[in-house]
């Protein structure tokens, strides 16, 4: 682990020792934070999973590297609006019944910008 990973693991079990908490393992293994043995599993603990955060970063990486090696392009494309292409009806129809950008947006839970772009291709496809 990288010092400041374990300053702040470390700073965290003082704390709760100084709360008195115990750890309970679904195994039911009990640990008192506040006793050296309570505090080598606690950091025993975080390591492994600090390692095993690390594993999944590998594994994550390694598959988006693969990705790009077989020609697959990456994250939402040009042009994809998901969102506002399935509530592009429901704006066009508040704006035709004269409701506000603002009020629309609020009313579907979208940005005020979004509604202007919803518009402004809708005038573009007139």
């Amino acid at each position: 682990m990288d010092t400041d990973l374990c300053n702040t693991a470390r700073e965290t079990l003082e704390q709760l020792a100084g709360w008195k908490v115990s750890v309970v393992a679904m195994i039911g293994i009990t640990f008192e934070l506040n006793t050296p043995h309570g505090r080598m599993m606690a950091t025993m603990l975080a390591g492994i999973a600090q390692f095993e955060r690390d594993l999944l970063s590998e594994r994550v990486k390694s598959g988006l590297a693969a990705a790009r090696a077989r020609g697959k392009k990456l994250g939402r494309q040009p042009g994809q609006r998901p969102k506002s292409d399935k509530l592009s009806p429901h704006v066009i129809q508040a704006v035709a019944d004269g409701r506000s950008y603002c009020w629309i947006a609020r009313d579907l839970g979208i940005s005020k910008n979004t509604v202007t772009e919803i518009m402004k291709r809708h005038r573009q496809a007139q």
